[in-house]
């Protein structure tokens, strides 16, 4: 039998914030969030540990730190069902405070180590309509990356940079929904620590031009825990352990930023290699067609993903107004990885345009304070599906309000 739900802890990832590429969140600290990241070759605060360890290296050399808080809002994606008002339904507005650390540290014989902790994927969706909660019931997911990182400057204008990342991941998920006629419940919670590595080169080739490349190796996220799926027609059940992969893609950052007077306009490119993401499988303490025909079929066949490599792009500037006063704005377009045969509603992703704003006052030498906003729109997106419990018409309203607000302090 075709598998016509996702499984569990996979889908916790698939379940993402609805303004991000995918499930990822790129913006993690108030420079990034400014300047929709445009930000690999203009990094120059504590942040430059997580976005280009390299260019910690040109930071002045002083203990540097960054704190910020960071909300998102993602309100209610509309979806109008094709040819039966019946099923139409919106999405439960959801809203998230993330704080993020970033470190530097002085210099040490052209050495400079950082350390920064951030969330780069997940966040949740929930549904209370019976066609979307047969899959998306609700899928919460948290991560969190620990990533200290090292540059070393061989002269004034190469810096080269290198990073360990330690993911942790939390997830849920639950549904409830008739599936050929027998209504299938689950309820799985689990965990995993997984590793990569981040790579950074900072180049000034002249007077005001930087150039940037950044590399964010794929972690396969090995998660594991306890499920409880059930049949309720059939009275079949199973409790116990259950385990996935799901990637979280390596990225490519190309960046240059040109600097003159009091202003720096920054270009970015990234593209995100989701086409590691090409299907789902699971297991589980035992075959699940020994119990149960459908729960097998639903819950243990592999299923086809088949996302594609996607790209952004992404423009910044930052103006210094006066000494205490930075202004910052950005634009963005992201492509999404998803296509029509494999949406569904735990992640009705499609393109983005991202708008940003941004500011920083320097209270004294060693405290600055700033905040940025940025607002994503989504395009409405719309499918033709057969199947009765997969999405078969038009999803609208999509998009994410985000603020990060924090300081910056120099010792």
């Amino acid at each position: 039998m075709k598998k016509t739900v996702l499984l569990a802890m996979a889908l916790t990832l698939t379940a993402g914030p609805a303004f991000g590429q995918g499930y990822r969140i790129p913006e993690q600290s108030i420079n990034a969030v400014a300047l929709s990241n445009a930000y690999a070759a203009n990094t120059n605060g504590a942040d430059s540990s997580y976005y280009n360890p390299a260019r910690m290296s040109w930071l002045d050399n002083k203990w540097q730190s960054e704190f910020s808080l960071l909300y998102i809002n993602l309100p209610s994606i509309e979806y109008t069902h094709n040819g039966d008002a019946a099923k139409n339904s919106g999405s439960r507005d959801e809203n998230f405070l993330l704080p993020n650390i970033h470190m530097v540290s002085p210099e040490m014989n052209n050495f400079r180590f950082g350390l920064s902790v951030v969330y780069p994927f997940g966040l949740s969706k929930r549904w209370d309509n019976a066609l979307p909660r047969t899959s998306a019931e609700e899928f919460t997911l948290k991560t969190y990356e620990f990533n200290p990182t090292v540059s070393y400057r061989f002269n004034d204008k190469l810096s080269v940079g290198a990073g360990a990342r330690m993911i942790f991941s939390d997830g849920k998920v639950k549904s409830n929904g008739l599936v050929s006629g027998a209504q299938l419940v689950r309820d799985l919670e689990g965990d995993a620590m997984n590793y990569g590595y981040n790579l950074g080169i900072s180049y000034l080739p002249a007077s005001g031009l930087s150039l940037a490349a950044t590399y964010r190796s794929k972690v396969n996220l090995e998660i594991e825990g306890n499920a409880t799926l059930s049949n309720i027609t059939t009275n079949k059940h199973y409790a116990g352990y259950a385990e996935v992969m799901v990637p979280a893609p390596a990225v490519l950052t190309l960046g240059a930023a040109y600097t003159w007077d009091k202003t720096t306009v920054e270009f970015t490119y990234d593209k995100t290699y989701w086409s590691a993401y090409d299907k789902l499988d699971f297991n589980y303490a035992y075959a699940l067609s020994s119990l149960d025909a459908l729960l097998s079929g639903v819950f243990d066949a592999p299923g086809a993903k088949n996302w594609t490599n996607a790209d952004s792009f992404r423009f910044g500037v930052t103006h210094r107004c006066t000494r205490e006063w930075t202004a910052m704005a950005g634009f963005a377009i992201d492509k999404n990885p998803v296509p029509d045969s494999t949406l569904g509603f735990e992640l009705p992703d499609s393109d983005a345009k991202l708008y940003s704003l941004g500011a920083k006052y320097q209270y004294n030498d060693r405290l600055t304070f700033g905040a940025a906003c940025l607002y994503s729109d989504k395009e409405s997106r719309s499918v033709t599906n057969t199947s009765a419990i997969k999405p078969n018409g038009t999803f609208d309203e999509a998009a994410a309000h985000m603020v990060s607000l924090g300081l910056r302090y120099d010792f």
